[in-house]
């Protein structure tokens, strides 16, 4: 069975983002017959002399007329090596936000540079936050290539220049493709018109990249979602625990201990919507029955006894402001949501505010407005079992809720304890 690949298309505004998922889709024939007929017929009112494939993603009506991306487009398709989720991110600074969103669950994030402008604010803004988002592989895809004549000078110059930059920054895998989404040239068929370029065409890539590795498939973190006792005289003694694994494996026979209460038991054993499984590893979703009746509710986690996250009520974190009317600023209340588990939260200090553009730290900013990303200290109001987002994307990363408006006002990421 094929696998499945999700990844995020970043770039500045008119880099032609929508047009390379476009070119994808109809490439390697992801489009029912209609889309494709709807697209031909909005381009032909237009007065477009070609179909313009940015149209399959650009679904709002605002973003059709302005020929930009606003929302988080989210398409799907499908080849026979692999299965693809992506998700088409805005390009303007105020969407940034967006952007966040979309890359937050990728695992390759492609960066699209127009040939002709090379590398902009924006194409290190998204390297930037494509990066802090733990983006393992990241794409440098040099667009418009026909427009600058296939020149090998021009791409190699974009290259020295973002590779200059991504020292800055922690990349594990970088790559750069030259390409044309309009005319199709290494999207998904090799280009004659650059017989310079050696490597893969974008979908070789996408299809053969390995993230399997990507995942903690070390540390044991099972979120407890939802306890399971049916309402059956059958099975009025079935106790499940439902989630989905964060990390690790678990086995039965494995010993787990549950957080918060320290008790210890062992897997009895591991069921899913097709019935029991011997190991079950992230991201599947499972119940976990125990050998021992232990008090467990929605929010508990299930840990090894000998590896545990940390246990506190003090986290450092990296936020991310999305709402554009409040401020994050020391002394603020906020609902905290942590894997499964809910808390109120108090933002004890704004340590700096960066500076996407030049990475500068701002130690005199005194709060957080839309878009901005800062460190902060917050104290809670119960323990949260945390690790570093490095280290485990589910259980190092949280959300802030504003309690008024039920908003969620803040995206976050748990730093290295010091």
């Amino acid at each position: 069975m094929s696998d499945l690949l999700r990844f995020a298309t970043a770039g500045s505004v008119d880099d032609g983002k929508s047009t390379l998922i476009g070119r994808l889709l109809f490439d390697s024939k992801g489009l029912f017959s209609d889309q494709l007929a709807d697209v031909e017929r909005i381009s032909e009112r237009r007065g477009n002399e070609y179909v313009d494939l940015s149209l399959l993603t650009d679904g709002l009506r605002a973003e059709r007329e302005q020929g930009i991306t606003i929302d988080v487009a989210y398409r799907y398709f499908a080849t026979p090596r692999r299965k693809f989720i992506i998700a088409d991110t805005p390009g303007h600074v105020q969407y940034t936000r967006n952007m966040v969103t979309g890359a937050s669950t990728a695992s390759v994030a492609l960066i699209l540079v127009d040939a002709r402008k090379g590398v902009s604010e924006q194409s290190r803004r998204h390297a930037f936050l494509a990066s802090l988002l733990g983006v393992q592989h990241i794409v440098i895809c040099v667009n418009k290539m026909d427009l600058v004549d296939w020149s090998q000078e021009t791409y190699e110059a974009i290259k020295d220049d973002f590779s200059t930059f991504a020292t800055k920054l922690t990349i594990h895998d970088l790559t750069f493709i030259p390409l044309s989404a309009l005319a199709g040239d290494n999207v998904v068929e090799r280009s004659t018109n650059m017989p310079w370029y050696e490597g893969t065409t974008l979908l070789t890539y996408l299809e053969n990249v390995h993230v399997a590795g990507d995942r903690n498939f070390v540390d044991t973190r099972f979120p407890v979602q939802y306890v399971v006792r049916p309402h059956s005289t059958e099975l009025h003694d079935y106790r499940g625990y439902a989630g989905t694994v964060a990390g690790g494996s678990l086995k039965v026979g494995d010993p787990v201990r549950v957080l918060p209460s320290g008790f210890e038991t062992t897997v009895a054993a591991v069921e899913t919507a097709d019935g029991p499984v011997t190991e079950a590893f992230p991201p599947m979703s499972v119940t976990v029955r125990l050998e021992d009746d232990i008090d467990i509710s929605r929010g508990d986690m299930l840990v090894r006894p000998r590896n545990q996250p940390t246990v506190t009520q003090d986290v450092e974190a990296l936020v991310c402001w999305m709402d554009e009317s409040s401020e994050l600023v020391p002394g603020k209340k906020y609902a905290l949501k942590h894997t499964t588990r809910w808390a109120r939260a108090i933002v004890k200090e704004l340590e700096y505010r960066i500076d996407v553009n030049t990475l500068h730290r701002d130690t005199e900013a005194g709060s957080l407005g839309l878009n901005d990303i800062g460190r902060v200290k917050l104290r809670t109001t119960v323990p949260l079992f945390v690790d570093a987002y490095t280290e485990n994307r589910e259980t190092g990363s949280f959300i802030l809720v504003d309690e008024q408006t039920n908003k969620t006002v803040g995206a976050c990421l748990v730093l290295r304890r010091s």
